[in-house]
């Protein structure tokens, strides 16, 4: 279990002296958080402790840090949580502000933006607003964000050690209607953005469909960039996936593995909004398939097994067009006229020549015997 520390009260010294006072066994999560904590175990509960009710620290995954270290909201931004239920990631882009600046939290499930208003009132978050609107509709009613953070809904395959359920329950058409839900809400997302701004996508989904797909369909759509994230672990974004060929920018992103990283499976990509014009190609491009690699062995093997089967096509039109010209029974127009020769046709010419060449070479064949007998 890990928790992170609520710096807006307290620090993460001072929280690990109180709960090991408590009977708590716990750790610093690691070099790259200055607020996470892991618990081994502990003999009260920690869900319930003075601590955690004054609003000290607050229950969070270790894969739920990553997208607000990645965003870096700075004291005084205007920054929209698209997907903010429980509150972890909102508090902790509060914390990170210092409660200065604006902090706009949305989640469209109304019951869950309750889970959100309770976690900011016990951990003194106060430059926050609760928001519970779509997040589809949110650029119709405001834009300019300095910062814009979407942890969008996935199909939940990095946090199958929680949910399990998730191997079962979930078939292609969940991954695809996910993907392009990700796909509307990451559109979304860098319009509501002002220029320059910054714009972290997050999943904790393992899948490409889900992943550096969506990311390659932002860069056509508009006019951004990806970015490096300022993370210092995590593996790259897969820049090709089978056949399939992403843009090379894609390999700035950071995926993050349960048994690689000891956290739940997560994908976190930064972009950077460049301006707000869309490009022209946007306007042709659908949700297509990526471009498929042209240098691998399958394609090789599939593009010249095309290629044969269009040359036999062209081999079996060609000698088919051939065989209608040179029969002599269909005849068009003028080539009809040209073929007649004082009312008889050239093809009564050519029977009576061949009959005529039989005859000779019958009568040489019984002349030649006769001299022999004399």
């Amino acid at each position: 279990m890990t928790i992170r520390t609520n710096t807006l009260k307290t620090r993460r010294r001072d929280l690990a002296q109180a709960l090991i006072n408590r009977g708590v066994n716990l750790d610093p999560i690691g070099k790259w958080s200055k607020v996470g904590l892991v618990i081994y175990n502990s003999q009260v509960p920690v869900g319930a402790t003075p601590e955690y009710l004054a609003g000290h620290y607050i229950l969070q995954g270790a894969s739920s840090f990553l997208p607000v270290m990645a965003l870096a909201p700075q004291e005084g931004d205007k920054v929209l949580d698209m997907s903010a239920a429980p509150g972890g990631k909102t508090s902790h882009i509060a914390a990170l502000m210092k409660n200065t600046g604006m902090l706009f939290a949305n989640d469209a499930n109304p019951d869950r933006a309750k889970a959100v208003v309770g976690n900011l009132h016990r951990l003194g978050v106060t430059n926050a607003v609760v928001m519970t609107y779509d997040g589809k509709v949110l650029p119709k009613m405001s834009r300019g964000y300095n910062r814009v953070l979407l942890d969008a809904p996935c199909s939940g395959t990095g946090v199958i050690s929680k949910d399990p359920s998730a191997k079962t329950s979930k078939d292609s058409k969940d991954i695809n209607r996910c993907s392009h839900l990700q796909k509307e809400l990451i559109l979304a997302a860098i319009d509501c953005a002002d220029e320059g701004g910054y714009i972290v996508y997050s999943t904790c989904s393992v899948l490409v469909q889900e992943n550096e797909w969506v990311v390659d369909y932002a860069l056509k759509k508009r006019h951004v960039k990806v970015v490096d994230t300022g993370l210092e672990f995590g593996r790259e974004g897969f820049p090709r996936f089978q056949k399939l060929v992403f843009h090379p920018s894609v390999k700035l992103c950071r995926r993050f593995y349960p048994h690689t990283h000891n956290m739940d499976g997560f994908f976190v990509a930064k972009l950077k909004k460049i301006s707000n014009n869309i490009p022209s190609t946007a306007e042709e491009i659908e949700e297509e398939e990526p471009a498929e690699e042209k240098n691998s062995n399958d394609s090789d093997d599939d593009t010249s097994a095309k290629s044969r089967r269009m040359k036999r096509k062209k081999g079996s039109k060609a000698n088919d067009s051939n065989n209608k010209n040179s029969n002599p029974k269909i005849k068009k127009g003028s080539d009809a006229k040209h073929e007649k020769a004082n009312g008889v046709a050239k093809t009564g010419i050519v029977k009576k020549k061949v009959e005529n060449l039989k005859k000779k070479v019958l009568g040489k064949q019984m002349k030649g015997p006769i001299k022999q007998r004399k």
